[in-house]
């Protein structure tokens, strides 16, 4: 007898990366910073001190406390991942049942959805007007949760901390917050979960610590909710090695500031430049939000820019008639903007 895939999965498609191997990759807003030479000495030194016999600590203790003492709050209230996006289909299976509605807001994180679905949820987006987020689009509807992203990927926009505090204050729903791009902004609420009994907020280590490959996600929240989180979690779930150097890593204050400050920097420059190039194309390149590790710009042109780019070896992330341009380094920002300016006409960037 043939075996039938259930609704639910039935017409997904695999979440598939741009691949290839391209000089410039702008696409998946990863950091352009990679360890020092110090800081891969401590790598080392964790792999070299790494138990591979033995299951990781379940609790990720060490790196909870790492974690919890770069952003000082209560170590108690953080529960790690293997990355966000386990932590968020954790939540939306554990804190839902068959049929409930989980709000989001379009566009946003597309993964979202596909949690909710395949958590048997109501899935209700809410589209944004002018790409910003309506909060009180979704008071009076009966949720059970409702998740969306502070600043926003992809638009890189940002909803005061105010507005977030009055929403979940009106709303019996669980509003998990994802601050994955925080780091890069201000108006967090890492700092207040204990004041709210339905507020988790989620962090990566993908952005700010530049360590996408460890796959470091963290959920902070009220005691009561952690202690459900860590009650469903796999036992396991987060490797050996991922612990013993993220917990190296995030010891060091110093280095995690100075690398965030850097992404910052280059961000601003090229947010600067951007702007400078939009305006001798009025109508053809708008940029509508940077404060992530990322740039967000509607495009006239989206399709032959994304095109050409790739033909430089620059690879960048285009949505329906805009572009989300994650922040590189120099030498990448300098590739970007005179590839920019060469398929616009314009004069050459130096």
């Amino acid at each position: 007898m043939p075996f039938f895939l259930n609704a639910k999965v039935r017409d997904l498609e695999p979440y598939e990366p741009i691949a290839g191997d391209y000089p410039v990759r702008l696409d998946a807003n990863e950091s352009f910073l990679q360890p020092d030479s110090i800081a891969f000495e401590e790598i080392i030194r964790a792999v070299e001190s790494t138990a591979f016999n033995r299951y990781p600590d379940p609790a990720a203790g060490a790196l909870c406390a790492a974690f919890a003492g770069y952003y000082g709050i209560d170590p108690a209230l953080v529960t790690a991942g293997n990355g966000s996006d386990e932590l968020l289909s954790i939540i939306l299976t554990a804190f839902t049942q068959q049929d409930d509605k989980v709000i989001t807001f379009t566009p946003d994180f597309s993964m979202y959805a596909i949690y909710a679905g395949l958590a048997g949820c109501d899935h209700m987006p809410f589209e944004k007007k002018d790409y910003r987020l309506d909060l009180t689009a979704a008071q009076g509807v009966r949720a059970r949760v409702v998740l969306f992203s502070n600043p926003c990927n992809p638009t890189g926009l940002t909803i005061p901390a105010d507005e977030i505090r009055r929403f979940v204050c009106s709303t019996p729903a669980l509003v998990v917050l994802d601050e994955a791009y925080m780091d890069f902004s201000d108006g967090t609420l890492i700092h207040e979960v204990n004041d709210f009994e339905n507020l988790i907020v989620l962090r990566t280590a993908s952005k700010a610590l530049g360590m996408a490959s460890l796959r470091l996600g963290f959920a902070v929240t009220n005691e009561r909710l952690t202690r459900a989180l860590r009650a469903v979690k796999s036992p396991y779930n987060v490797n050996a090695l991922s612990q013993a150097i993220g917990t190296a890593l995030y010891n060091n204050h110093d280095r995690v500031r100075h690398g965030i400050g850097l992404i910052r920097a280059r961000r601003d420059k090229l947010r600067e430049m951007f702007t400078l190039i939009s305006r001798q194309v009025p109508g053809k390149l708008e940029l509508i939000g940077s404060e992530a590790n990322f740039i967000f710009a509607k495009c006239s042109e989206a399709d032959a820019v994304t095109a050409y780019l790739k033909a430089q070896g620059i690879i960048i992330r285009q949505f329906d008639g805009t572009l989300r341009i994650t922040v590189g380094s120099a030498e990448e920002n300098h590739a970007l903007l005179t590839a920019l300016q060469e398929f616009f006409g314009g004069e050459a960037y130096a």
